[in-house]
This record gives structure tokens, sequence and C-alpha cells, in this order.
């Protein structure tokens, strides 16, 4: 359980947490709702043991916690198993004049060493090896003549066992490589230990080559390695490291040696020994030490680094593959001031501190501080209290697990980082660097409209309008506000950008503001076409340009979908500015042809009406405009027309034909039109037909007689209406067409007492036309009687008896008058005497013929009762193959015999559905029947008995099954059902 003051100092955090000043963002449309966490960045949370002496040294890694106390023992302990605790003495080993300076543990959290100094001259410095599944400790004793300042560790190393190479830095400035191995205790004698002392740095010192001299940052004196970083560039042979002392930073980069996967990293130093001392970075320090750190990304990679000096922490971002300058490794260095308190003066310089991605956390003797490291303000503070904790020792941080901890005297405090890139966008987008600012908004829209707008507003004060615009236009801020922006400084075409692209964001749903954007940009862009046009600019590289936008704006989906809606409108306005032009482009984008025509009409361009009607597929266009073209070029409309062919309708032309002038030229060329319809695509509209048999009657009285022929003598085949062709013909005394029309009509007396007075050929024509004999002689008399009456020409009615045989002599001889002798008939009268005597002989061979056939029959009949078969024990049924005498059958005279019962099978689903029926119920009559009824004689005199029966043998056996006409109608089936195939190709296989 935590003290009493511990969990009055955990809630007293959030009232010391630092809160940062934000500037006032520039306001958008989004609501106003509170933006900011404030959950504390950093919390703080004790870890619940009691070490059992000061706490001295700490070392964090992989979850894994070192502590050295002040009474010589290491406390051990796997912070994933707390139970699992240890202490181990380690002031065994070591000489009495030797005092611990520091603990080194790898970051897998299985290599600890521990560093001591000599208390005196006495005593020599020293270095210890433990391994954490050992509590033995080993001394490395090639060390013995450096103190270990601080180690370098292989962060690819993935060994338990060994170390892999690392470097170690002394506090005279020299750096060593080694290995060390823990299952080998050879590993730890002078002579088989892995170590190389690094070449010299600085070979050449004072104008001379000091010989001997081992690596010495120092040049001498004894300036101590304060921190060691080396890494791999990219997975490939390249390494760089970072060495610092109190007052320099310093790079080296270079191919390592590798031999069995590990890298020798004293070959990287070699091209330094011949150049002047280059790559490092010097800051001034009174003080005895810094602290070096770095911050790995997710993929474990170093991303930036920081070093801890008097002045500041020196901070930048880490691009080793970068070649741009290659005496340096870092880029955007800069010198991060440490925080102070309000109202107080500077701050001593921190003891210790851990990088984070964003912020550095600083640890003084009475507490920590955090400070940002992009905008440098501080974030975060927590005051300890000495008399219960004591100081703090060091604050490190695990870097495999990103866990920071914080040792004090006497408790060790475990810091959870929370959520430190809540503000990073609000900060880099106070620094203008709103790329920056969106990656780490965390995709929060409100975070983007403010970064957007900001942004936004530093472009359009810049000047680079459109860029703004387009800016805006992702933003929720207020549409008027940002277009009376660009208006008050006269920036239109920063105003299309913004409009363009507020109109590509709408929906669907927002139609008016479609349709006011729309309207808006049309209208810009005609404004500028129309100052060019007036500034005599009109052939310009910007008047085209504009011209070119103006097309692509009117194609977008979204405008030509608006423009059914609003296209009124825009007409007026393209109108108003004189652009016809366009109005004609965009009557054309939305298939809006009816104006384009109706100007050309307009202007009298008739032919250029025409020619676009013509290109265009909309027939009702036609329909529309044809009433004007006809009546001023009939001509080019009709060649117009009949381009189309089946295109148009002839029927819905009729008001636009009618509606002409009813002169020749008119008349005419409607004519051709419809008389190349009904040719070619066989019009059948009566209408037309009607129409144009008005022309003809009207017109061209030849051309009605030949249509009259082409449409035939039968009155179901014709097309026009008959009934007001005749009233038409007549009304226009057009008798030869009255007759023709009248015997369509089947009005024969009519006709041919019409025909009788225009022509007598006519009416022998007439005459002829019906097909019923009897009213064929009646017309005939009636012309015979015409021409004796009105001729008494003996010689001419001679020759109609030889046109027409059905009228003979004795028919017309009423028709002359008394006067006329029978000498000039004699010839005639014979010739008729003559026809009767010969059908009065065919009369007498067609009945000796039929006495004959019927005797033929007579005599056929009396065979068949005499007629018999005979029926032997071996006959079968043809249908079941037995025995054909075991029950009753039927034999038919084809020789096909058949049980009654077998015959009833096969002759029931034959039957017709009446008939099956009658069967049926005949059947049942004799089942249900008693022999009494059955008995009964009928007025035929026989019993109901055998009526019965011998209605059911007319119906069965009124034909025989196999070679009846049932068999001969069903020679198409197939022999084998559907239904039955599949059981009957079973059976065969």
């Amino acid at each position: 359980m935590t003290s009493i003051f511990d969990q009055y100092e955990q809630a007293s955090q959030v009232s010391q947490k630092v809160v940062p000043a934000s500037e006032q963002m520039t306001s958008s449309g989004y609501i106003n709702m509170q933006l900011e966490d404030n959950t504390p960045l950093f919390s703080k949370q004790r870890m619940n043991f009691n070490p059992s002496d000061l706490i001295t040294h700490v070392a964090v890694a992989s979850d894994y916690l070192v502590l050295a106390m002040a009474n010589g023992k290491l406390f051990r302990m796997d912070l994933k198993m707390p139970d699992q605790q240890e202490e181990i003495q380690y002031t065994k080993i070591i000489q009495p004049n030797s005092r611990l300076t520091a603990i080194f543990l790898d970051p897998l959290g299985y290599h600890l060493l521990l560093a001591f100094a000599a208390r005196n001259k006495d005593g020599s410095p020293e270095l210890v090896y433990l391994h954490r599944k050992s509590t033995k400790l080993k001394s490395v004793s090639k060390s013995r003549n450096y103190e270990v300042t601080e180690v370098g560790w292989n962060y690819e190393n993935r060994s338990t066992s060994t170390t892999g190479p690392i470097l170690l830095g002394t506090s005279q400035g020299h750096i060593l490589e080694m290995e060390l191995e823990a299952d080998s205790d050879k590993m730890f004698t002078a002579s088989q230990q892995y170590w190389r002392q690094l070449p010299n740095y600085l070979p050449l010192y004072g104008g001379k080559e000091i010989d001997g001299l081992i690596f010495d940052i120092g040049k001498g004196t004894d300036t101590p390695i304060t921190g060691i970083q080396f890494h791999r560039v990219n997975n490939t042979s390249k390494y760089f490291i970072f060495v610092t002392t109190p007052t320099r930073l310093y790079q080296f980069i270079g191919h390592a040696m590798i031999s069995d996967d590990k890298p020798s990293l004293q070959s990287i130093f070699h091209s330094y020994l011949t150049t002047p001392e280059t790559g490092f970075q010097e800051i001034p320090s009174t003080l005895k030490y810094s602290k070096l750190q770095f911050y790995f990304d997710k993929s474990n990679e170093p991303k930036t680094f920081a070093w801890l000096t008097e002045p500041g922490i020196f901070y930048g971002q880490l691009d080793p593959s970068s070649q741009q300058n290659s005496n340096s490794l870092f880029t955007q260095g800069e010198l991060i001031n440490y925080p102070t308190d309000k109202g107080a003066g500077k701050e001593s310089t921190p003891l210790s501190f851990v990088l984070t991605e964003f912020h550095a956390l600083v640890m003084y003797s009475d507490g920590v501080k955090s400070v940002s490291l992009l905008n440098q303000e501080l974030v975060y503070e927590d005051r300890y209290n000495s008399e219960v904790h004591g100081k703090l020792k060091n604050i490190v941080k695990d870097s495999v697990r990103r866990t920071i901890w914080a040792v004090t005297d006497k408790a060790v405090f475990r810091y959870k980082v929370n959520r430190e890139d809540r503000n990073v966008w609000r900060i880099y987008s106070d620094k203008e660097q709103f790329d920056l600012a969106k990656l780490y908004c965390q995709n929060n829209p409100a975070y983007i409209d403010i970064i957007n707008v900001k942004q936004a507003d530093l472009l359009f004060t810049k000047g680079d309008y459109e860029k703004s615009a387009e800016i805006f236009a992702e933003t929720q801020s207020s549409f008027e506000t940002i277009c009376l922006k660009f208006l008050e400084v006269h920036q239109i075409n920063a105003l299309k950008v913004y409009l363009s692209k507020r109109l590509d964001a709408l929906t669907d749903d927002d139609k008016t503001l479609i349709s006011m954007i729309v309207i808006w940009m049309t209208e810009l862009y005609v404004s500028q076409l129309a100052s060019l046009r007036r500034s005599g600019k009109d052939n310009s590289q910007e008047y085209h340009q504009f011209q070119s936008d103006l097309e692509v704006f009117l194609l977008q989906p979204k405008v030509v979908q608006c423009m059914q809606h609003v296209k009124s409108v825009v007409y007026d306005l393209l109108s108003s500015y004189g652009d016809k032009q366009n109005l004609i482009k965009l009557t054309v984008i939305n298939e809006d042809y009816e104006n384009v025509v109706a100007q050309h009409i307009y202007k009298k361009s008739y032919q250029e009406a025409l020619n676009m009607l013509q290109s265009l597929k909309k027939p009702e266009l036609f329909y529309q405009f044809a009433p004007v073209l006809m009546e001023e070029t009939p001509t080019e409309t009709v060649n117009a027309l009949i381009s189309q062919g089946a295109k148009l309708s002839p029927s819905k032309l009729l008001p636009a034909f009618l509606s002409c002038e009813n002169d020749d030229k008119h008349a005419s060329e409607i004519t051709r039109y419809l008389e190349f319809m009904l040719q070619n695509f066989n019009v059948k509209d009566k209408a037309i037909h009607n129409y144009l048999f008005t022309l003809y009657v009207e017109t061209d009285k030849p051309a009605l007689m030949r249509y009259l022929s082409r449409q035939g003598r039968d009155i179901t085949m014709v097309n026009y209406d008959v009934h007001y062709a005749l009233r038409l013909c007549r009304e226009n005394g057009l008798s030869e067409a009255c007759v023709t029309l009248s015997a369509l009509l089947g009005l024969w007396e009519a006709a041919l007492e019409l025909s009788l007075q225009v022509d007598i050929s006519l009416a022998k024509s007439v005459a002829a036309m019906p097909e019923d004999v009897s009213l064929q002689k009646r017309l005939w008399l009636s012309v015979a009687e015409h021409i004796i009456t009105k001729n008494q020409d003996i010689k001419e009615a001679m020759q109609l008896l030889e046109e027409c045989s059905l009228i003979k002599i004795e028919d017309i001889l009423p028709f002359f008058s008394d006067v006329t002798t029978i000498d000039h008939f004699s010839e005639p009268i014979c010739q008729s005497l003559e026809e009767y005597n010969n059908q009065i002989e065919e009369l007498k061979l067609e009945m000796e013929d039929a006495t004959k056939s019927a005797e033929c029959v007579r005599n056929e009949i009396q065979s068949f009762r005499n007629r018999s078969v005979l029926v032997s024990v071996t006959d079968v049924c043809c249908v079941c193959d037995i025995a054909l005498l075991l029950r009753p059958f039927y034999l038919f005279p084809c020789a096909h015999r058949f049980h009654t019962d077998c015959l009833l099978a096969q002759a029931q689903p034959i039957l017709a559905p009446a008939r099956r029926n009658k069967l049926t119920d005949l059947q049942r009559q004799l089942a249900v029947l008693s022999n009494v009824e059955l008995s009964t004689v009928t007025s035929s005199g026989l019993p109901l008995r055998e009526v019965l029966r011998s209605e059911i043998d007319d119906i069965v056996a009124s034909e025989c099954v196999l070679c009846g006409e049932h068999m001969i109608a069903s020679i198409d089936q197939p022999f084998i059902a559907d239904q039955d195939w599949d059981r009957v190709m079973k059976e065969w296989e």
C-alpha cells in the first residue's frame, strides 16, 4: 500500500500540470466543442516494494529492473512477475578501494555490466559482468586499467548468451570494442577476452605523430565519454556511431568488417585517421557530465536523438541514409532551453533525462519536468517530497517496452505516457507546418478544419489566392464569407477555383446550392470572355484558355444534370452577354436543340435549321418545326424528310402538311413525300392514304386511277376509306373513279349504271367482276338491254353473246322489238339448241354410271353377309399373347384379335374425352344395374344388357387399334415415351 504522502502526491499531479497556452485558431464551420484532452501527458505510479537500503543506481531493459543499493547489493526483479525478486552481494568480488560508478543493462535485459572506479591511488578501476540467469559475478580482467563510463550496446543482438560486439567508453576518452559470452568462463580471462582498442582518432597531435596513442577523443586531457550509440544503416554493412563528451558530440559513419555475422567496428574509424578533425558538434559546458538519448520508432529504428548539455538539450532528426551532408548524420538540429518556473530565474542543469517522441522528460534532484521538443514549452511538472522519498537519483527509459522509470533514494516510480501526440497537430499548425499537423491530428475533422482554415488564411495573406481557394473549399467556413474575401480583392479566378471545389464536394441533395454555384460560375466565365471581347482580345491565349475552361466546366456530369433545371436562366444569361457561340454549345451539351433550331428559323436560316435537324436523332423536333419549314422551303424540307426515312411517322407530319398553302408547289412536294413513304416503307395508315387520295383528286386525276389500280379490288385490302373516296369523287365529278369505288363497295347496279354512261367497255368490265354467277348474268343482261334498247344493233348483240357465256339467245330476245324477224337469230338459236342436246346426252351417261355403281355396292354388301373367319385354339391375343379363347374377345376383319379387357385398356387412352366419358358411363351401368333391370326389354325389342354391350362395342370396336386411323395419326409419336426412357435404357443395359 502507498503511504498517505504518496496518495496526496499522485492526486495533486493534475493541479501541478502546466497547461500550454494555445493561440486562438481561426474559426471554422464546426461547432465549437471541447477539443482538449485534460488527461495528464505523464502519470506517475510508485512500485509496490521497499528496497533494503538506499538506492544508488538503476537500469531497466525489456521489463527487467536492476537496482544497486548502498549496502553493496544488487536487487533484480522481472516486472512481469513481481513476486520473483532477488538480491546479490557484489562487494565480495571487487577490491575494497573501489566504488560503484554506474550499471549498464543491455536492451534484452540479460547482460549487466557494473563499472567501478578507484577511491584512491591504491585502488584501480574495474568492470564486472553478471548474466540474468546467474548469480555469479565475473570480473572482466583486461579492463582493470580503464574506468568505463558508458556502454554502447548492440541493438541488433538477439542472443541471450552473448553481448555481441559492443563499445565501451572510458573516463580517459578511450573507446574499446569487446564481446562477452556468459556461458564460457574463459571469456573473462585476460588471454581469451575479445578485446580491441580502436585506432587513434587524432593521429596528428602538435604537428607530429604520437606513437602508441590509443583512441583518445580528449586529446590526452582525460575527457570522459558520457554517451555511446551505434546502429546499422538499413540492413547494410554501413554503421554510424555517436559519441559524446561533456562538451562535444562526435559522429562517425563507415562500413564495418563483417565476419561470422558480427561487425568489427574498428574499421569504421580507419577513414578518419588521415583526415582533419571533423564530424563533431561542440557546445561549451562547465559540467563534468552530459547525457545522450535516442528515440526509436515502431520499427525499432533510431528516429531522433537528444544530447543533454549545460546550455540546453541539443535535439535533431536522425537521417544516416542522407547523402546531402557527409559530415553530419542529423538534420534540423536545435538547442532546446530548459524549462523555467513562472516568476523564477533560470533552472539549474538537469541531472538526467529521457527522450520520447515529442517530449524530453528532464530530472532534477527534487522533481521531473517535461518540455516539448517542438515548441520548447513546459507541459508537465512533478515535484518530489525529498523527506519522504529522498532525492532523485536517475530517470531511465526501457527502450524496448518504452516505459520510463524514476528512482529516488527510497522508491522507484513508473511514468506512463498518455497520448503525448494529442496537441502535436496544434504545434505544427502554429509553426505553419500544415502537412505534419494533418498527419498528427488523428483524422479528427474538427482539427483538420482548423488547420485548413489557418493554412488557407496564410496563403491568402501571401497572395497565393488560388491555392488558398482550394484549401478554403475543404473547410467548413461560411460560404458567403469566403466568397466575399476573394471578391474584395478582385480575385475572380481564385473565386472560380473555390466554387468549383465546393461544387465537387456537394451531394445530389444540395440542389439549391448546386444550382446557385453553377449559375454563378457560368456568369463569371461569360463575364470574363465578354470583357476580353470588348478589349479586342478574343484571339488571345487567355481568351482561348477561358473558353476551354468553360467548356470543360459545362461538360461536368453534375453541371449537366443541374442544367436541366436552370437552363432557361443560363440561356437568358448567355443571351444578355450576346454569347451566341456558347449558347449553341450549351444547347448541344444539354441536348436542348429546340432553342438552336428556333434561333435559326428566327434568323430565316432555314437550311441551317434543316441541317441541324438532320444531324440529330430527335424526330420530335421535325414534327415541331415542319409546319414553318414546309411553308417556307417545301422542296428542301421534303428532301430532309425523305432522308430521315422510317425515322419519321408520316401521320405525325399531317398537321404540318395541312397547314401549308393549298397551291400546286406545296401539293406536289407533299405528294412526292407521301408516295416515297408508300412505295418504300409500305405505309398503311388510313389517314395518310385518305390525304394522298384527296391530293390526287385535286391535282392529278391520272395518278388517282393508277393509285386505285395499285390498291386492288379487295375492299379488305385497301388502305383508304372507300366511302370517303366515293363521296369525294362524286363531288368532283370523277365518274370513272366512282365506278371503281362503287364496284369495290358491291354496289354493282349503281356501278354498272354509271359505267354505261361513261363507256360500254367499262360497263362490260364491271359486269365481269362479280363472282356470283347469277349476279354476273343479271349485270350482263343489263348491258345487253342497254345495247339492244339504245342501238337495236343485232350484230353487236350477237358479239355480246360471244363475250359472255352466261347469257343465251333466249335471254335477250325479249329486249328486241316486235318488228324484228326471227331470221336474224336463226344461227344463235340453232347453236343454243345444239348445246341443250349435248347437255342431255351427258346427263344420260351420268345416270348409267350411277346405276352401275349402285349394283356393285349391293353385290359387296351381300358378299359381306356370308363372310366368316376361323379361330384356332392356338390363336393368341395381340396385346397379352395369351390364348384368345380363354376370355371373351374381339375379331377384326384385318385379322387382329384382342381380349375384351385388353382392347378396352388399349382403346380407352386414345378415345376423345366425350367418348371416353360415354364408355365409362356404360361400364358403370353394367356393373351397377341388377339382372332384372338388365333383362328389361327396351323399345328396340332387345334386353337392356344387349343394348349397353352393343353401344360399348360401337365405341371400343369401331376400328382396330393397330391398323386404324388412330395408328396412322400417331405415326410421329416415339415408340418409347419420355417418362419410360430411363427405365427402358436400364433394361437394355
